[in-house]
């Protein structure tokens, strides 16, 4: 098994409740060959759904939201204006 976890996220989206929200997922592969998964939102930093993760990991992940929001944020800010991809 793989012990690395992957962090991907979204460009900033707005949600059902008009509210400016980024989405991110954490992934990494399992004993069985598939792979586990926690998906959360900021600025919320809760985790949405996950399969695989403890209670403690989910715990810690959201942890993680909230120490690292701004710099999540300001990241999916770059990839939600196209004109910086150039």
């Amino acid at each position: 098994m793989n012990d690395s976890l992957t962090m991907t996220y979204s460009a900033i989206v707005t949600g059902k409740d008009q509210k400016k929200m980024v989405r991110v997922r954490f992934e990494r592969e399992n004993n069985s060959g598939g792979a586990d998964f926690a998906e959360g939102i900021i600025p919320d930093c809760s985790i949405q759904s996950q399969s695989g993760f403890s209670d403690d990991e989910v715990f810690q992940l959201e942890q993680y939201l909230k120490a690292n929001m701004e710099d999540i944020r300001q990241k999916a800010k770059v990839i939600s204006n196209p004109l910086k991809w150039l």
